[in-house]
């Protein structure tokens, strides 16, 4: 958190881009003025290493001699979409039974943003369950990191264990309280 919190100013806006290689990206403002440097290490600290470009956020900002950078995330929504299933195994499902499938505790075992896929492991159990790029996106994420934590929806599709949300474990836990 920045040493001189008079600064300190609570911003909404939109993640302009986000590249998790080189570890930063921008923040656009609602109320307008200069981009805001969004850097890994605070969406670190809010549980994710990520965030899809579009993505709706709540931050706290400091405006330093470079300019005005994130310092803490508050919230973050996914990118706003129509109501149409991401992927074809989930035409068939009711959206309010997906919503209903219990939030799994996982950890990323590999993820290849470039090939579009990844997969996790379930905690206590032995299986893997697929992750699809287009459901990271649709649940405001665009990588995933090696033992990242994280909380999956999970139902068995066609080619078994596949997840159709996934959460960062923080935000997983807090919406669990909210429940």
């Amino acid at each position: 958190m920045a040493d001189d919190q008079s600064s300190l100013r609570q911003i909404q806006g939109t993640v302009k881009w986000f590249d998790p290689a080189k570890g930063y990206g921008f923040i656009v403002s609602d109320t307008g003025g200069p981009d805001i440097l969004l850097h890994v290490n605070v969406l670190r600290n809010f549980g994710q290493s990520s965030i899809a470009d579009g993505a709706e956020v709540v931050v706290l900002t400091h405006s330093t001699e470079r300019g005005v950078q994130a310092v803490e995330i508050l919230s973050i929504a996914p990118p706003a979409r129509d109501d149409a299933p991401v992927l074809t195994d989930f035409m068939h499902l009711d959206a309010e039974a997906l919503k209903a499938c219990p939030l799994e505790p996982a950890r990323v075992k590999w993820f290849d943003k470039g090939k579009g896929f990844g997969f996790a492991n379930l905690f206590g159990r032995s299986h893997d369950v697929f992750l699809h790029v287009e459901v990271l996106r649709q649940s405001g994420l665009a990588d995933l990191q090696p033992g990242e934590a994280l909380a999956l929806r999970v139902i068995d599709g066609k080619r078994g264990a596949m997840a159709v949300e996934v959460m960062a474990w923080e935000a997983a836990v807090l919406d669990d309280k909210d429940a």
